[in-house]
């Protein structure tokens, strides 16, 4: 996998990813979309990670920047 998220990109989703995770153990968030807001934060979580967002290459958009040799 190429990455194609870049740094900026990755703390926004990580920052996300932990309100949503804190909503959801604080009980501010419960039921089923609580269960959607763990699934999203788990998913923002991974992609950011590995640096690939798998919607991004199907959308064209790329967030790192390229270095050229």
């Amino acid at each position: 996998m190429k990455k194609n998220m870049g740094s900026a990109d990755r703390i926004i989703r990580l920052i996300i990813a932990a309100v949503l995770g804190f909503l959801f153990y604080n009980g501010t968030i419960s039921g089923t979309l609580g269960i959607i807001a763990v699934i999203v934060a788990g998913v923002f979580a991974l992609t950011s990670l590995v640096s690939f967002c798998p919607l991004y290459p199907l959308l064209g958009i790329t967030t790192c920047s390229v270095k050229k040799p």
